[in-house]
């Protein structure tokens, strides 16, 4: 993971990859029949150890308020050249020519985040915490604005940072999204 984020996968050798973890290029060629198959193979793995963290902020106990902030935090980019992110956009950028195959395994790791914020979302719905929104509808738009200020993050455009990401998010929530509290008397 961190080669590709550090090359990028075109510039990325099964050899250097191979003289890195102790392999030769032959047996990586043998256990990944291309680089497209090594970085979904990479971002599945990545994915994995994400699906768990995200698992066990969402079964916490306690408002889903609260856990859908953890899922946004979970989402949005550490900082600049965050090696997760680095992954999704050499997927994203190779998803054109990845075959039925990749775009489908592809689909099944943005198809579980998406699920568990549906289920949160709808959960803060019967829960009286959030607006009566459609689920789905909300969590594809949610996930579109959490896809594209994370992308600034990612490739670190001047003015984007990962405070100001979660602050519009947080005022996107508010504005949109949570019941508003009365205020303390």
């Amino acid at each position: 993971m961190e080669m590709i984020a550090e090359r990028g996968l075109e510039h990325l050798t099964m050899a250097a990859l191979g003289r890195a973890v102790g392999m030769s290029s032959g047996h990586l060629a043998y256990h990944f029949k291309s680089k497209d198959e090594l970085l979904l193979r990479t971002l599945e793995w990545s994915e994995g150890r994400l699906g768990a963290e995200r698992a066990r902020l969402l079964t916490a106990a306690g408002p889903a308020a609260d856990r859908l902030t953890a899922y946004v935090e979970l989402y949005v980019p550490d900082g600049h050249l965050d090696p997760h992110w680095l992954l999704w956009l050499e997927v994203w950028n190779r998803s054109r020519n990845a075959g039925e195959d990749g775009r489908d395994r592809q689909a099944a790791i943005e198809g579980a985040w998406h699920r568990d914020l549906v289920a949160l979302l709808a959960e803060g719905i019967s829960r009286g915490e959030f607006r009566q929104v459609d689920p789905d509808r909300y969590a594809t738009r949610l996930r579109a604005l959490l896809d594209g200020l994370a992308i600034h993050v990612a490739i670190g455009l001047r003015g984007t940072d990962r405070g100001q990401v979660l602050d519009h998010v947080r005022e996107f929530l508010t504005d949109t999204l949570l019941v508003p509290q009365p205020p303390a008397s």
